[in-house]
């Protein structure tokens, strides 16, 4: 009778804990996000990140810049779920550009060290991003917290969702709206991220010789700064040479990229035409953050909370991965379904049902 009650014991227990094991998986668009999530679980976690980035910015600059983006692209791609940690990192827009993923995995080392199991690379991508530009001297605010890490990566969603640096303000107003996000305020706001950091000659090598096909530089294009691109970045160069977003300072959190578009010298197509597309919107909006960076400070927060708060599609599943790289251990390998209906395979991985330029 004893062993009948055990086996019936033993039998509830690993039913119940598959039910709260499917329960944690689905509730990724559930969790209400606070900053206060790991008060009780993980309290040091935003000290530990900062403390890995300071020491990384001493010996790379450009570390802070390379982390936001990283943020920007998860962000972008089915809500922030660190899928660009995984697969997604090979897409067109991430391949040989993204970087910053060795200072994102000593975080999560460090992390795991202090609580382990507790805090998501998508949570770790969050807080580095907010504690790099206040670092570069830009705003800090509270970050809400809670998210889980994806279980797949969509490559084919990455490289269509993903605004490439020669977009049209037209263009670029629907890949914030596609996300979520206004055509306004959060599309100037969060581009003036690029006020501090780098971008490689074949982003932007076109606008120097042969914008538009037209055999010719781009006409929006300060003379002055052009002749000094040229000289940075010949025809038929080394398209991998970093040039400065911003000039005068590069690695600072600062309205200067306004300022700059104002005096055409915008380094990316992209940003060059918030301020250079006459009768847009944005062009206020530009002239507004340059006069005043308070404005541009706050503005900025306030999109990237709500950037921060896109959530993956209904009915996504999660975890909390051990390693960033890579799904947790019970795994099988999936297939995820492209946008246009054909299939990717080794794309990411899903746990079974009882268990990377500026």
């Amino acid at each position: 009778m004893a062993l009948l009650l055990s086996s019936s014991f033993h039998q509830l227990v690993v039913v119940v804990a598959a039910s709260l094991m499917a329960l944690f998986l689905i509730s990724c668009n559930a969790q209400q996000l606070t900053p206060t999530f790991y008060s009780p679980t993980c309290p040091s976690v935003t000290n530990i990140i900062r403390q890995v980035l300071v020491n990384a910015s001493a010996t790379d600059p450009r570390i802070g810049a390379s982390l936001i983006r990283l943020h920007f692209h998860d962000c972008f791609v089915n809500g922030c779920d660190a899928a660009t940690i995984l697969s997604e990192k090979q897409a067109l827009p991430n391949n040989n550009s993204l970087r910053g993923f060795e200072v994102i995995d000593l975080m999560k080392s460090r992390v795991e060290a202090s609580c382990p199991g507790v805090v998501s690379c998508a949570d770790i991508l969050t807080i580095a991003s907010e504690e790099s530009v206040a670092l570069a001297g830009g705003p800090s605010w509270a970050v809400p917290l809670g998210r889980l890490d994806s279980l797949t990566a969509n490559r084919s969603l990455a490289n269509s969702a993903l605004p490439p640096p020669f977009f049209t303000v037209p263009q670029l107003k629907a890949a914030f709206a596609a996300v979520g996000l206004n055509t306004t305020v959060d599309l100037v706001a969060l581009s003036g991220a690029h006020t501090f950091g780098r971008a490689q000659c074949g982003g932007f090598v076109d606008r120097l010789y042969n914008f538009s096909g037209s055999g010719n530089p781009d006409p929006t294009l300060n003379a002055t700064y052009l002749n000094t691109l040229r000289q940075l970045c010949p025809r038929n160069g080394n398209a991998s040479v970093l040039a400065n977003l911003d000039r005068a300072t590069p690695n600072a959190f600062d309205s200067r990229y306004f300022s700059n578009l104002q005096t055409r010298e915008g380094l990316l197509q992209s940003d060059q035409e918030l301020f250079s597309t006459a009768g847009e919107d944005t062009v206020a909006i530009v002239n507004r953050f340059s006069a005043n960076q308070t404005a541009f400070f706050q503005s900025f927060v306030a999109s990237m909370i709500r950037m921060g708060n896109i959530a993956p599609p209904p009915g996504s599943r999660g975890e909390i991965r051990r390693n960033c790289r890579v799904v947790n251990a019970a795994s099988t390998l999936i297939t995820t379904t492209a946008t246009d209906g054909s299939a990717e395979s080794g794309l990411g991985y899903e746990t079974t049902p009882l268990a990377s330029s500026i």
